[in-house]
């Protein structure tokens, strides 16, 4: 599946009195950037909602290498290594000027948002998956 990137600017709001990026903040990134890979597919975290179904973080594992500065653009990548019938693992990175500066690996479950149990794919997505 192709790599996806999306591109973040630091605001005064993402950064600590010194100008650095507050670590959770790279976790946000991380989401935007997944949200936006499944809009690339016609698919919102809305619409999932409304259907019943709910995306998670299962697991995570993050490194952080080197920080980022108030006004730096950034590109953040949402790389699908596995998927399975009710799970995604993507690795992703923030970089700076293709610095890397955050790494992770982000295991996503999909869940019937009613139960809060796994659930297969919607078919579009799972679709997007296959082809």
């Amino acid at each position: 599946m192709q790599g996806f990137r999306w591109p973040v600017t630091v605001y005064i709001e993402d950064t600590d009195a010194g100008g650095i990026v507050y670590y959770v903040n790279y976790l946000k990134y991380m989401e935007r950037a997944r949200s936006e890979w499944l809009r690339r597919f016609g698919i919102t975290q809305r619409e999932l909602l409304e259907a019943g179904i709910q995306l998670v973080v299962h697991r995570l594992e993050c490194r952080f290498a080197k920080p980022a500065r108030l006004d730096d653009s950034l590109l953040v990548s949402a790389d699908v290594e596995t998927h399975t019938s009710c799970r995604l693992s993507f690795r992703q990175e923030v970089t700076c000027r293709g610095e890397p500066l955050c790494d992770a690996k982000v295991d996503i479950a999909c869940l019937d948002a009613t139960r809060l149990k796994p659930t297969r794919w919607p078919s579009a997505l799972a679709a997007a998956f296959n082809g």
